[in-house]
């Protein structure tokens, strides 16, 4: 082997993993976060657990990114360590697709069936497809299939590169006897383990040994321990995303890697016990790309299958591992935002959702932060102002801790959809906030009137509770939308904010009637003011969320286009606002 086939060889293995790089990402985009929902929420028995984590492994392609975003789902509370061990088992499993994919470069032969299912044959054909739905695609689905079949093609090219390059080797015999010290069982194990820790992918791992295999070189006796190692190996991956992470991170990364060391020892006792005893005919036989994974698939599943009852002993050793301490179990811990974990980074979709899910709290915190302050102002407590000031300082941590993950889940290389929920998300909690700040501007007003001992007049209250109808509809309408998505609700948002402005500037001219006719004090006339141009802020700011979620329905639309178009040429915004009007009227001056 000269100096180009190094260089081949170098250039073959960086197209692979390059190419299982951008497959996985492709597969992680288009599944849109739903395969991590699924992870999620269907944990609720182990067979059940054990499948959905082979499932998911088999479409992501990888069984550390698996393995990783359950550990992110420990560490944030969403799951418990034992629902989180079947679904390690299942990643495992779903791992070794891959490795049959791999194999179809060694097959050989001239049938006309067998060399269409090479992949120099249809790698080609995927890699002109790919390239069409990657450059011509519309949307971004379209641009994600491309992607997939692109890193596809690139990842057997890489395959087909290695094995080309390392088939003269096979006349080297100082290579050969290189090979030859991997009869060594301990040794296999420390490579494999140590090959699969530096690349972090068991799968690429396993594809360098189905091309190195092409020489001839590899017997099961060899090949064997390498794989054990191989899957040893892959731990590492979970073992540094728990650095920094909570106990309960850390004890799910110990269960991975305890489930591969212990199947592995079970597996090699197992198969070199009984080949002292009875001896197997096959020990020496030349392996190839196929029984490679043939071997990595019967390790995996048999491993599972043995070490699946025991479940609950795995979860035992892990808090061995790491005992509980008096401090864990004394501490009452707010877990609202350990869902924010960076881990689910790595998938934007999934990580969107979780947003998505505290912003929703976020809402119906804000919601009832300002329910709270216009009931101050008719029923004043302590009790109540001293709720609200709680619930917006609240809002304003959702507010903190939100921003700065979608600031970083922003810079990530998003498809273009979440690209937009993000946008959508950070102006729309900001818009939350701003309504909780309103709220404790109200209560202030309220408190203002209670130490002044003044209150509104007969006429004055009619009005404000008019108006505070009017703002309960609204920010309920909008929190609805925004919880559920309904872009037909968050149209009803703007008609009633065009009702609250005209109630905001009637209210004050009636005040300023009354102030004329001395029925009204200087002060109150402040109060009254201020309180009223809080209510309509707060309809600003309901509107803009509608608004916002109008867009992300329809990325071409411009808020301010928007709303011009539906107060000038929308016959349907005028009848509704006409009918709003009707229902809120103030009555007669």
């Amino acid at each position: 082997m000269d100096i180009f086939g190094v260089l081949t060889l170098i250039g073959g293995l960086a197209l692979f993993l390059y190419g299982m790089s951008v497959m996985g990402q492709g597969l992680e985009k288009i599944s849109g976060g739903r395969l991590e929902l699924l992870l999620e929420r269907l944990t609720s028995n182990p067979i059940k657990a054990v499948l959905l984590g082979a499932g998911v492994t088999a479409v992501i392609q990888s069984s550390s990114a698996t393995t990783v975003m359950v550990v992110g789902f420990v560490n944030s509370g969403i799951m418990k360590l034992y629902q989180a061990i079947g679904i390690i088992m299942g990643a495992n499993v779903g791992t070794t697709v891959t490795s049959w994919i791999l194999s179809l470069t060694g097959m050989s032969g001239d049938n006309l069936f067998i060399r269409l299912l090479k992949p120099s044959s249809f790698s080609p054909v995927l890699a002109l497809i790919g390239i069409i739905f990657y450059m011509s695609g519309k949307n971004n689905r379209k641009k994600d299939v491309g992607e997939i079949l692109l890193g596809f093609a690139v990842l057997m090219f890489g395959m087909e590169s290695m094995s080309d390059s390392v088939k003269p080797l096979a006349d080297v015999p100082e290579f050969t006897n290189i090979l030859t010290m991997f009869q060594n069982p301990l040794l296999g194990v420390i490579i494999g383990a140590v090959l699969t820790a530096v690349i972090q992918s068991s799968s690429a791992s396993v594809g360098i040994l189905q091309a190195l295999s092409v020489t001839g070189a590899f017997t099961y006796a060899s090949v064997i321990p390498i794989i054990m190692g191989q899957n040893i190996g892959t731990c590492v991956t979970a073992m540094l995303s728990s650095v920094g992470a909570g106990k309960s991170a850390k004890r799910a990364a110990f269960v991975h890697l305890y489930f591969n060391i212990i199947g592995a020892i079970i597996f090699m006792v197992f198969y070199f016990g009984l080949n002292a005893l009875i001896g197997f005919s096959f020990s020496d036989d030349t392996v190839g790309g196929a029984q490679i994974a043939l071997v990595h698939s019967i390790f995996n599943i048999s491993t599972t299958l043995i070490l699946l009852p025991f479940i609950r002993v795995l979860e035992k050793l892990a808090y061995l591992t790491i005992p509980v301490s008096e401090k864990e179990k004394q501490a009452v811990e707010d877990m609202e935002f350990q869902v924010l974990d960076d881990r689910f980074l790595q998938t934007p979709a999934f990580a969107i959702e979780q947003c998505r899910s505290l912003a929703n709290q976020m809402a119906q915190l804000s919601e009832e932060c300002f329910f709270k302050a216009m009931q101050s102002l008719t029923d004043f407590s302590k009790e109540t102002i001293e709720e609200v000031i709680a619930l917006e300082n609240k809002i304003d941590v959702y507010q903190d801790k939100l921003s700065n993950y979608l600031t970083k889940l922003s810079s990530r290389n998003l498809a273009y959809q979440d690209g937009q929920n993000v946008s959508m998300l950070l102006h729309c909690i900001t818009d939350m906030e701003r309504i909780s700040d309103h709220a404790v501007n109200v209560a202030e007003s309220a408190q203002t009137m209670q130490k002044r001992n003044l209150s509104f007049s007969k006429k004055a209250t009619e009005e404000m509770n008019v108006y505070r109808n009017a703002m309960q509809d609204i920010l309920n309408q909008t929190v609805q939308a925004f919880i559920y998505g309904d872009e037909h609700q968050a149209m009803s948002v703007e008609p009633l904010e065009e009702v609250i402005d005209k109630l905001n500037k009637n209210i004050k001219k009636r005040h300023v009637r009354r102030l004329r006719k001395g029925k009204c004090t200087i002060d109150l006339g402040l109060i009254l003011s201020d309180v009223a141009t809080n209510f309509e802020r707060v309809a600003d700011h309901c509107s803009n969320i509608a608004v916002y979620l109008i867009q992300e329905q329809d990325t071409d639309l411009e808020a301010h286009s928007y709303v011009n178009h539906l107060r000038e040429d929308d016959n349907s915004f005028e009848r509704q606002v006409a009918i709003l009007e009707e229902k809120y009227s103030l009555g007669k001056k």
